[in-house]
């Protein structure tokens, strides 16, 4: 029995309101859950949160004072990574779209480190800060200078590690806005007799910064939740004092509510505490993705 013309287009819509109706649940759900766990954090943390709580030295143990150390260090460490990392990984993203034959065995090669490098635990990237940052790069500059500033954790080498940390996604993300921009646009600019280099300085890169900079900051808030990558490369316990020079220890955000919540003498005592940084780590995190959509939109209307 075959069905009618009517039947069927009943059929596509009932698949069609079904279809939509998962996706709008999933959606709804999504959104609960983060409604509730922001929720959740405001009701136990809010009082707590303060000018106070933001702009004082952590005493007692961590189990008193503020988080001005560790909110000031996570802005350090993001600041120094974005000036470390985001560089090295829109250049590579240029001479792989740009420059490099897609078929040749060195992009291949590049493309398929970029994807490893994607899939590697936070932690390893740590043990790695430790063995090639702090071991081999620090001990060899403080033999050369004569100093002992080098060869320890770090504000320096903690960015470096995140920096590494986060190249896949700067990579993947600038090659991606470079390729969305259209190849007439190369050739036009080529055909009226501009270089190479400055057809991608004068009409990709201007075409794709959007794109570049929703890749940055999306990098930039990863790092600046990452705390396994940074444990055995210069975050320390509580501070006193901030950081005067990038070869100091630091505090930071992420490792300050690990302390907390395990490593405190009264875990429970420190339970408003524990609230209270995670809104600012959220708010710091909301703030890096709200600068990100400014800034591209003011850059589109542009």
């Amino acid at each position: 029995m075959e069905l009618s013309s009517t039947h069927i287009s009943a059929y596509k819509r009932l698949v069609g309101f079904f279809a939509v109706f998962v996706a709008l649940t999933a959606a709804v759900a999504v959104l609960g859950v983060v409604l509730g766990m922001l929720g959740s954090f405001i009701a136990n943390g809010g009082t707590t949160l303060s000018w106070q709580f933001l702009t004082e030295f952590p005493r007692n143990s961590n189990t008193e004072g503020g988080i001005w150390p560790a909110l000031a260090g996570t802005t350090f460490l993001v600041l120094l990574m974005t000036i470390l990392g985001v560089p090295v990984g829109t250049a590579t993203a240029v001479y792989l779209t740009e420059f490099a034959k897609q078929d040749s065995w060195f992009a291949r090669s590049v493309r398929f480190a970029v994807n490893t490098l994607a899939g590697v635990p936070s932690i390893v990237f740590g043990l790695f800060g430790v063995g090639f940052f702090i071991q081999f790069m620090g001990d060899g500059i403080d033999s050369w200078l004569g100093t002992s500033s080098f060869g320890d954790g770090s504000l320096l080498w903690s960015s470096a590690t995140l920096a590494v940390l986060t190249l896949p996604v700067v990579i993947v993300s600038v090659e991606e806005a470079l390729r969305a921009v259209p190849r007439d646009l190369r050739e036009a600019s080529l055909a009226l007799g501009a270089t190479r280099w400055q057809t991608i300085t004068k009409v990709v890169i201007p075409n794709a910064v959007t794109g570049i900079l929703t890749g940055s900051i999306l990098a930039v808030g990863r790092g600046a939740g990452e705390v396994a990558a940074i444990l055995f490369v210069g975050v320390t316990y509580s501070s006193e004092v901030l950081p005067s020079n990038v070869t100091e220890k630091f505090m930071h955000l992420g490792y300050h509510l690990f302390v907390l919540s395990t490593q405190s003498p009264d875990v429970d005592k420190t339970l408003p505490l524990q609230y209270a940084t995670t809104l600012v780590l959220l708010g710091l995190t909301f703030l890096l993705n709200l600068s990100a959509i400014l800034i591209r939109s003011r850059l589109r209307k542009r």
